[in-house]
């Protein structure tokens, strides 16, 4: 009964992490409390043995978890290379590569590798990103299409090549410590990790490059389809807008116009809420085409007949388009454009979405905002230079480059690099380490203490840390030890390989639907209990496990850096399947291969 209990709260789990119905933070901390609380119950359920579950200390233990406070770390680690330009200095490199694009491709997915072997995913195709849009507007023939899906499998391929290089490398090594099995060294998963992104890069630049979809680049106002909802009207001297202000005319309200802007001389007014309208004022007005003859008629306007939106007719007015894509920690997620309010809160409007595959340019102020979600975004240069740096979205459209302390830069880079050559020569654990290193960028000022502080993604922390005691639960249970029997049956029949083999499918196939860490956490325990069955070294599996859930290719939800691609390159769901699939296929052909020869079956 108590397996079958716990085996009923990691089902709920997973249905619930691969509907997506709630935040996965927040699924997490529900599965530590109901542990919790079973535990508690304990007390009156005479079938449940109260040393089987988790005390309220063990329930959150995983705050304390040294993979836990590692990854806290490692984001402030990162930030402080954003911060300082570090990683931003290969953009004129790839610039002047762009005229040969297979050498641009092939030094632009080397590039994101190695920065991403020390630096998280996201943030490594957070700064990519725009390098890699702005390489292919120079380029010849080379669509966004064909370059972003590369860009964000190369930041896994060097993810999986050092202990620190992704979340779920940090807490199977934690739940291997924890277990007794000891640590993996920081540069252990070196070799195969550069087997297969060796193995993976070939594969970009050759095969999967004609895998990958041909589609050209549009301008932002006909990618949006909101062109035909936006028109320039004149302001007549008859107008009953004259001599008052916009809020208090209340424009628009019964025709469902918006007013995006107010010109006054061909530039716009800022502060249009309070100025009053002049005669031959120019309201640049979003509105659909039906209402826009009684808007006129009504407010005594004149549509501008030569006007055209567009990119190039709006610059001439010193206004700009740019396309934003919400951040996977954005504290948007969750929130309507109402409630965010963008044209108080970043001085600039949102005039169309993108989000699940559809794109929405009316009634905005009811969409609620997803990670990944695609933004068009109206304003002037400054406003949105000013906001290239947020932590909320990320802008694709360098308008300009955000403040950067490119004096600290190489402090920065050595900073980390004695984070790394004090853990790679065993003179202090990873957790002291990053530590040490997150106090030198504060010290040195390479980031201020709130920069650091908004750099943590305390998202994955709160998964992290709820989720851990159910790994827990499990192996106390014996849970894992009973889904590990049908590892070890396997095993048994067709030798250990077999059951690395199918370790790594499972591992693999739950991460292409729900967060790699959650599926860490759940098959990890497994992975060990598989191996007392066998009475092998339970790291082989570990190894697997690692592999399986930080290479995710076949659909844009199942690691976060696919689904920051998705919109700017214009992919459909098929597009990750069709280039994915085989990359996955050949992962795990030389992983099953490659793992006993670099960690043997034997204890």
């Amino acid at each position: 009964m108590e397996i079958a209990l716990v085996l009923l709260i990691m089902a709920a789990a997973l249905y619930l992490f691969i509907t997506d119905k709630y935040p996965g933070s927040l699924i997490s901390m529900m599965v530590a409390g109901v542990l919790m609380l079973v535990a508690v119950l304990a007390r009156w359920l005479p079938w449940i043995h109260a040393n089987r579950w988790i005390t309220p200390d063990e329930g959150v233990s995983g705050f304390s978890n040294p993979a836990t406070v590692t990854v806290a770390a490692m984001f402030v680690l990162s930030a402080g290379l954003q911060a300082t330009g570090a990683v931003a200095t290969v953009s004129p490199w790839l610039a002047r590569l762009a005229k040969w694009p297979t050498l641009m491709i092939l030094v632009m997915l080397c590039s994101v590798s190695f920065v991403a072997a020390f630096i998280h995913s996201t943030a490594a195709v957070a700064i990519f990103l725009p390098i890699a849009l702005a390489a292919s507007a120079r380029a010849r023939r080379m669509p966004p299409s064909r370059l972003l899906i590369p860009l964000s499998y190369a930041s896994q391929f060097g993810g999986v090549c050092t202990l620190i290089g992704t979340s779920s490398n940090l807490l199977v090594n934690a739940i291997s410590v924890q277990s007794g099995h000891g640590a993996f060294g920081l540069f252990e998963f070196t070799r195969l990790g550069l087997i297969l992104s060796a193995v993976g890069i070939v594969y970009l630049v050759t095969v999967g490059r004609w895998l990958l979809p041909d589609r050209p680049g549009h301008g932002l106002a006909q990618t949006f389809q909101v062109a035909d909802y936006v028109t320039e009207l004149r302001v007549l001297p008859a107008s009953p807008l004259v001599g008052r202000t916009l809020p208090k005319s209340r424009f628009g309200k019964a025709e469902r116009a918006y007013v995006l802007a107010v010109l006054r001389g061909g530039r716009p007014i800022r502060y249009t809420t309070d100025l009053p309208i002049e005669a031959d004022d120019i309201l640049l007005v979003k509105a659909p085409a039906t209402e826009l003859i009684p808007l006129r008629s009504a407010w005594k306007l004149a549509s501008e007949p030569e006007f055209r939106f567009s990119d190039e007719t709006l610059q001439k007015q010193h206004l700009y388009l740019a396309e934003a894509v919400v951040a996977p920690r954005s504290r948007l997620i969750g929130r309507t454009v109402r409630e965010v309010d963008f044209r108080r809160r970043y001085g600039f409007l949102v005039l169309g979405v993108q989000t699940r595959n559809k794109v929405l340019s009316e009634r905005l102020d009811k969409i609620r905002l997803h990670d990944g979600d695609a933004l068009l975004l109206l304003g002037s240069r400054e406003d949105l230079a000013r906001r290239a740096g947020t932590p909320e979205f990320l802008l694709l459209d360098r308008v300009d480059e955000p403040s950067l302390r490119r004096s600290k830069m190489w402090l920065a880079v050595g900073i980390l690099g004695v984070v790394v050559a004090l853990t790679a020569f065993d003179i202090l654990p990873i957790l002291a380490s990053s530590l040490f290193g997150c106090i030198a960028l504060v010290a040195t000022r390479c980031l201020s203490i709130e920069e650091a502080y908004e750099a943590i993604d305390w998202k994955v922390i709160f998964l992290l840390s709820g989720m851990l005691p159910l790994g827990l639960v499990m192996e106390k249970s014996g849970a894992a030890a009973l889904l590990a029997a049908g590892v070890a049956a396997l095993a048994h029949a067709l030798g250990p390989v077999a059951g690395l083999a199918a370790i790594y499918v499972t591992t693999a196939v739950l991460t292409e639907f729900m967060s790699h860490n959650a599926t860490v956490v759940i098959l990890a325990p497994v992975a060990i209990a598989a191996a007392d069955h066998l009475n092998i070294d339970a790291r082989p599996l570990l190894v697997a496990v690692c592999f399986a859930a930080s290479t995710t290719f076949c659909t844009p939800i199942g690691y976060q850096t696919n689904a920051m691609v998705q919109h700017p390159g214009g992919y459909r769901f098929t597009d990750y399947v069709k280039v994915g699939l085989p990359l996955n296929l050949m992962f795990w052909a030389l992983s099953v291969y490659f793992i006993p020869h670099f960690w043997p079956f034997q204890r």
